[in-house]
């Protein structure tokens, strides 16, 4: 079947068809004749009356020269078309906005936004405000934000608590902490914008982030002074941060204050958070004791809490353990995940017990699971612990079949294969990969090479990767 242009065209009469004269053009008696059946023009009687002067005729009257001059609908019907052009470029200006801001291209929202501000249809809004604001910060430009949050008070839009929290959030995101209570000092000067708990929580996860734990006790009195409680929430960021420090006096103190706090009660985060902390740091029994404290308290755990203390279990080599946690997820029905069995397998991996994590995997594609980079990692150290490098380029191959995302783990995991393996041609042309596909070298990744490197002496290969990593800001080798 085939369709031509001329199915989209309107149908022409043919040329046997004629024309008919638009009824308004026609003489009278021809009207007379087509639309008046026969039985009443015979019997209607004439009329005694004409309707149009001596030489006038039906649809011919003189028009005013003035009503030809000026035609009032064309008139309005271009002022309208010149409104609606209008505002249909300030409606395609405006989603421009929007889909930069949704895909956090910020250099292209504020030229799009200067672009909106010389129309004259622009009025400023405070929400428009508050997004490029958020954009900003979440885009390390703090600078930009507030030179932006300057023009907003000068187009006359009164600054709101979030409005400044925004603005605080983006000196904080780039750890500018200085300049983050230079801002609370400000907002706390104005009347109609003091600060929440959610102000708060920002600025204690900027100073807990960048370790001013010093800080944190200041916040809290200050909070205290202006009858702010912590929530559940601020808790746990600062839970975590005291933590992964190792402060764990601090952290149990802070867990203290949330038991007794009706505002801050642990949730399953708390838990997750402490669970993760005895666990990746091998305290397994404190780890039991907190999760059985958490769980009198009335806290159910979730799929994250089991697959953290699978993972805990198998770093500890507990396997006993690890086997009971997933029994018990089987017998609650809870389902297994990728993390699941990708700490399963880092468990085996460790030991280079290549036998029982290959036995791990070939169960998770049995069950459908997705492998990740996390996945591939732990196969290819596993493989290499245990000596079987023709497994080790099988895994890659695999990945590289299945379109994984590769990142820094993973090919860490391959640069210290093939130092074990002793091919550093090899080693050298995975980090020539590396470095294409844009993956940034870590700590790890020079510690890799340099212990490759010194194994079989090439002292000058050490001394240009110890370059490398103080050119790029990395730590020291050992």
């Amino acid at each position: 079947m085939s369709l031509s242009f001329s199915s989209f065209l309107p149908p022409v009469p043919p040329p046997y068809i004629t024309r008919r004269t638009p009824p308004g053009n026609l003489p009278a008696s021809v009207l007379r004749r087509n639309l008046i059946p026969p039985s009443a023009a015979a019997s209607a009687p004439p009329s005694p009356r004409r309707h149009w002067k001596q030489g006038e005729f039906p649809g011919t009257t003189s028009i005013p020269d003035t009503a030809r001059r000026r035609d009032p609908v064309k008139t309005i019907k271009k002022t309208l078309d010149r409104r609606e052009n209008a505002k249909a470029w300030a409606n395609t200006v405006t989603e421009a906005l929007s889909d930069s801001i949704a895909n956090k291209q910020w250099q292209r929202a504020l030229d799009v936004f200067d672009m909106l501000k010389q129309h004259p249809f622009y009025q400023p809004k405070e929400g428009t405000y508050m997004k490029l604001l958020v954009l900003l910060g979440k885009s390390l430009q703090p600078a930009l934000a507030h030179q932006l949050f300057d023009e907003m008070l000068q187009q006359g839009i009164p600054p709101t608590p979030e409005l400044y929290t925004a603005l605080l959030a983006a000196y904080c995101r780039s750890n500018l902490i200085e300049q983050a209570f230079s801002i609370l000092d400000e907002k706390k000067s104005s009347p109609h914008c003091q600060s929440d708990v959610f102000t708060y929580s920002m600025l204690l996860k900027s100073c807990v982030d960048s370790s001013r734990f010093d800080l944190v006790d200041q916040i809290y009195h200050d909070m205290d002074q202006r009858l702010i409680s912590p929530n559940t929430v601020t808790q746990n960021i600062v839970l975590g941060a005291y933590g992964k420090a190792g402060l764990y006096d601090q952290m149990e103190k802070v867990l203290s204050s949330m038991l007794v706090n009706p505002n801050s009660k642990p949730d399953v985060w708390t838990m997750n958070i402490i669970l993760a902390v005895f666990g990746n740091n091998g305290h397994i029994q404190l780890m039991e004791k907190w999760y059985e404290k958490f769980r009198d308290y009335g806290i159910q755990p979730e799929t994250r809490t089991f697959n953290l203390l699978i993972g805990a279990y198998g770093k500890a080599r507990r396997y006993d353990k690890m086997s009971s946690v997933m029994e018990y997820m089987r017998k609650m029905e809870i389902p297994w995940t990728s993390s699941t069995y990708n700490n399963v397998i880092e468990a085996f991996a460790d030991v280079g017990d290549a036998k029982n994590m290959e036995y791990t995997f070939d169960q998770m594609r049995a069950e459908r699971m997705k492998a990740d980079a996390k996945t591939f990692s732990c196969l290819v150290e596993g493989y290499a612990k245990a000596g079987v490098f023709h497994k080790v380029i099988s895994a890659v191959q695999l990945a590289a079949r299945l379109d994984v995302a590769k990142n820094t783990a993973f090919y860490n995991a391959v640069l210290s294969a093939c130092g074990k393996a002793g091919d550093l041609l090899e080693m050298e042309r995975v980090y020539e990969r590396m470095k294409e596909e844009k993956c940034e070298a870590d700590d790890r990744t020079y510690e890799v090479m340099i212990e490759a490197y010194r194994k079989e002496g090439m002292n000058d290969k050490v001394y240009y990767l110890e370059q490398e990593m103080k050119a790029t800001g990395k730590g020291s080798s050992g």
